[in-house]
């Protein structure tokens, strides 16, 4: 009868337990992102960042980061940060955290920072770095060619050394002439 008044509650999922010194890659991300900290603070120029809220990719969801920059004067900059969907792993190329020191290095304007409404950051914007575009630094361009003077490949090095190996001889029939004759020119 004491069986009637408990409350049926579901069976506890089974504990995964992952070998010693194997991370879960989700986990990974969490912690390269909390560990990024002060590199996102220095790469904009702030006294100090702190990760807030870290959300690793999943099949359903985009990767989610929550930042906040303090400045010298005590200021504070909250920012979000969402990536792409897809799985977590140790090192996805470009990886999250570098697209977002990239942004912060480059502080883009507001036009151009990518910004897209969200629900889930404070002030309803993030930053949508799969739609941001980092500049692009502009080649440099070749030096100015100086009249008289040899020009020079930017591909192909300058001879600093004469060869000091002969051509290998060529059996006679192989295709090159074996006589030179002089051609008298009109002039």
């Amino acid at each position: 009868m004491d069986t009637a008044l408990r409350p049926v509650v579901p069976p506890l999922p089974s504990v995964v337990r992952v070998p010693e010194g194997q991370a879960d890659a989700a986990q990974e991300f969490v912690n390269r992102l909390r560990a990024a900290a002060p590199r996102f603070a220095e790469a904009a120029l702030a006294e100090s960042a702190v990760v807030r809220e870290v959300v690793p990719p999943a099949r359903h969801r985009r990767a989610r980061c929550r930042i906040v920059l303090r400045a010298a004067d005590g200021g504070e900059r909250d920012l979000t940060f969402v990536g792409t969907v897809d799985r977590p792993s140790p090192r996805p190329g470009p990886a999250f955290e570098e697209q977002i020191a990239r942004w912060l290095t480059a502080a883009p304007a507001e036009e151009d920072a990518g910004l897209v409404d969200d629900d889930e950051s404070p002030d309803g914007l993030a930053i949508d770095l799969t739609a941001w575009t980092p500049p692009v630094a502009a080649p440099t361009p070749p030096p100015a060619s100086v009249p008289g003077a040899p020009a020079v490949s930017p591909v192909v090095p300058p001879v600093t050394t004469l060869p000091t190996v002969a051509m290998p001889a060529v059996a006679p029939g192989a295709g090159l002439p074996t006589q030179v004759r002089g051609i008298p020119v009109a002039g």
